[in-house]
């Protein structure tokens, strides 16, 4: 999946800006290797084998028998678990359906779901008070549909969310308090709904056997050096554009990611989503012929069968890097075989990573979102 070759390929040959960058990469991930060592980054202890869950295996199995999965959350609290659902989606045998905005279509979905008595309800806040969330959940509350069925993931501590599971007598699992939420997927906001989807959890968090792969760090730390050179360049929109649509949910994951995390003290990559073929006849004209602003992720899946539908969308990417390559445009590229569990947990790992090691580099705390509290907050004023 991972290749040098694939991440911005002869974009910056004989570039004197990206050798030194790359030189600066290389001390920054010496620092990011001595700061994990010295456990100095304490959300990183759930992506490794030894991070040790808020929930035991009967605790799975109770609600394993189960076969929809009602997920309710927010941001980070839902984007890794949808990335994982849809990434791995002919793995898995059960329905799940996310709610993760304040939208009237979705609660009509909800009245729509089939087989509700065989449901489980999970329900994620790091914070337990995330209005949105609350405001799902009192929407389709029932005390007969949920009884006995509802887990709540939340941070241990007085909170609406712990009221309600208090009240209700609902299985609560503990968000650790050092994880923020879109960093959360390899802990338990995104573990326990996989090992209700019938995942591995070993095959995930893979941190230390990764980071001692010569072939992994050598091209994150090219890809972040060359990423950082662009953004010097004011090359900082990134767009990912998708060539298939269960990889949907990734994009949207690594979009919070990327900006909630580097966006600050008027820096950042805006990232944003594109699905071809169908941009193709939008907004293909303004990546090639307009600003040269932007870099690209190509994300694709690598299938061993070749129905027609399938040959053509690959056709017509490949098509696109070539256009790319000759004009100039700085793309990488992504080819995922969506089979196992490992791979996704490499993708995670890379891209929490990157973002990283291009904070030391942006000089921003990767770890908050401060501008984001203001408007949590001027939201509260307007609802007393």
């Amino acid at each position: 999946m991972l290749k040098k070759d694939d991440f911005f390929k002869d974009y910056f040959i004989n570039s004197t800006q990206f050798k030194k960058n790359l030189k600066k990469t290389k001390v920054a991930f010496k620092s990011f290797l001595k700061k994990l060592k010295n456990n100095q980054i304490p959300l990183l202890d759930s992506y490794q084998k030894n991070f040790e869950f808020d929930f035991s295996k009967s605790t799975v199995n109770k609600f394993s028998k189960y076969k929809n999965i009602i997920i309710i959350g927010m941001g980070g609290s839902i984007l890794g678990t949808k990335s994982i659902y849809s990434f791995l989606k002919k793995k898995i045998k059960k329905e799940v359906f996310f709610f993760d905005n304040l939208d009237l279509n979705l609660i009509e979905k909800y009245k729509n779901i089939k087989k509700l008595k065989n449901s489980c309800f999970i329900i994620v806040s790091k914070s337990g008070n995330t209005l949105e969330t609350i405001t799902n959940l009192n929407a389709i509350f029932s005390k007969k549909n949920m009884k006995n069925k509802l887990i709540i993931i939340t941070e241990i501590k007085d909170s609406r969310l712990m009221d309600f599971a208090n009240k209700y007598n609902a299985e609560v699992i503990e968000y650790k308090e050092f994880i923020g939420g879109r960093y959360s997927v390899l802990s338990e906001p995104g573990m326990f709904p996989a090992a209700l989807m019938g995942l591995n959890l070993n095959k995930f968090r893979n941190l230390q056997t990764l980071i001692k792969n010569k072939n992994f760090i050598s091209t994150l730390i090219q890809n972040v050096a060359s990423i950082y050179t662009l953004n010097l360049k004011k090359i900082n929109n990134s767009v990912i554009l998708n060539y298939n649509s269960n990889l949907n949910d990734l994009g949207y994951w690594y979009q919070q990611l990327t900006a909630e995390s580097l966006g600050k003290d008027g820096k950042g990559i805006n990232p944003a989503l594109s699905f071809g073929p169908k941009d193709h006849h939008s907004l293909l004209q303004l990546y090639l012929d307009g600003p040269k602003d932007k870099f690209f992720t190509f994300f694709n899946i690598s299938k061993k069968n070749n129905k027609k539908m399938e040959s053509i969308i690959n056709i017509q990417c490949r098509a696109t890097k070539n256009v790319f390559r000759m004009k100039k445009i700085p793309y990488r590229q992504f080819i995922f075989k969506t089979n196992d569990e490992s791979e996704l947990d490499s993708i995670f790992t890379f891209f929490v990573l990157e973002t990283i090691l291009l904070s030391y580099l942006m000089n921003v705390d990767p770890y908050n979102q401060p501008a984001i509290e203001e408007v949590k907050a001027e939201t509260e004023k307007f609802l007393r």
